[in-house]
This record gives structure tokens, sequence and C-alpha cells, in this order.
């Protein structure tokens, strides 16, 4: 969730590090908007999760995230 210029995980309501406009930890944000044929056509959603939350929610999946090696980080 992003207010006054904070992020703040929408599922355990931490406040994550920042310093300036940098955020200092890693954390997951959703900007997602749903299509036709969902039982949302047209809404949008909108949250961050901090890394622990992040790591909870996919530890649940039936199927694991996949996950590759990145080299070099934007």
């Amino acid at each position: 969730m992003r207010k006054y210029g904070k992020v703040i995980c929408n599922q355990c309501k931490k406040e994550l590090k920042s310093e300036g406009n940098y955020i200092k930890e890693g954390y997951f944000e959703v900007d997602y908007t749903f299509g036709y044929f969902s039982r949302k056509d047209g809404t949008r959603h909108r949250f961050d999760l901090c890394e622990d939350c992040y790591d909870n929610m996919i530890g649940q999946f039936a199927i694991p995230v996949e996950e590759d090696e990145v080299t070099e980080l934007c």
C-alpha cells in the first residue's frame, strides 16, 4: 500500500525501510487489472507485500513458483 510516500505491506502492515525515494528492502508489488470473463471485469487491484509475507503466500501454493537466477539487476 502506498501512503504518504511510504510503502506499507498490505498483509502485516509493516512499513518498509526507505531512504528518500528508494525502498531499502525486498518487496512484491502488484498492479493488476482484471479482464473479460472474470468476476472482476475492469477492476484494478494494487497492493504491496513485504518479503516475509510474499514467502508465506508462495509457500502455500500447490505448484511451486518457478525461480531463475538473474545476473544483472535493474
